[in-house]
C-alpha cells in the first residue's frame, strides 16, 4: 500500500504510458475533500498490527466511499508519520485513498501523488511532483492551481463516470 510500480508515474519500457490521473481515480475507494480536525496514535491492538496514526476529517465534498458533512477517521500505519507524511489540524486536503486493509489501515494512492493540497478558495494547488505526474494529462497538465469544479470532472472523466 502507497508503494506505485514505475509505470504509473513514468513510461514503462515494456509498454504504453499509463495515465497517473486515471490510476489515481480507478485505484482509490474513498476520494473526497475535507479538513482536519484531529490527529493522534494508536497503539497496536493484541500484536497483530502496527501502531497507526488516526487522522480525523470533516468531509466537506465527497466524490466516493465517504459521504458530505461525516466525520471520517483514517488510520495509516504509522511509519507513513515517522517517515514525513503527516497532516495539520486545519488543513484542507482532497486525498484519493485505498479502500482500508483488512486491518482498516489505508493510505494515499500512489503515495504523495494521492493527496492534494486546497487553498482558502476551496481550488485544489498542485505540488512540484502533481505537476510533473500530470504534465501529460490533457485536462490538468501545466496547471498549478485548479478550480474545484474542474477537477472533479476531471476525475469523472477518469474515473468513466461521465
Amino acid at each position: 500500500m502507497g508503494i506505485s510500480p514505475p509505470s504509473l508515474t513514468r513510461g514503462h519500457p515494456e509498454g504504453p504510458q499509463r495515465p497517473v490521473f486515471s490510476h489515481l481515480v480507478r485505484a482509490a475507494g474513498i476520494i473526497f475533500s475535507g479538513r482536519v480536525i484531529s490527529i493522534g496514535l494508536a497503539p497496536s491492538l493484541l500484536g497483530h498490527a502496527e501502531a497507526s496514526t488516526n487522522v480525523t476529517f470533516q468531509v466537506e465534498r465527497a466524490m466516493r466511499g465517504t459521504s458530505p458533512g461525516r466525520s471520517l477517521t483514517i488510520h495509516e500505519w504509522a511509519g507513513l508519520w515517522t517517515s514525513g507524511e503527516r497532516y495539520r489540524v486545519g488543513e484542507h486536503v482532497l486525498l484519493f485513498l485505498y479502500s482500508p486493509s483488512k486491518l482498516g489501515l489505508t493510505s494515499p494512492v500512489a503515495g504523495a501523488l494521492g493527496r492534494f493540497a486546497m487553498d482558502s478558495e476551496g481550488r485544489i494547488v498542485l505540488s512540484a511532483r502533481h505537476v510533473a505526474a500530470l504534465a501529460g494529462d490533457p485536462a490538468l497538465g501545466g496547471k498549478t492551481v485548479i478550480p474545484y469544479a474542474d477537477f472533479i470532472q476531471a476525475v469523472r472523466r477518469s474515473g468513466g463516470e461521465e
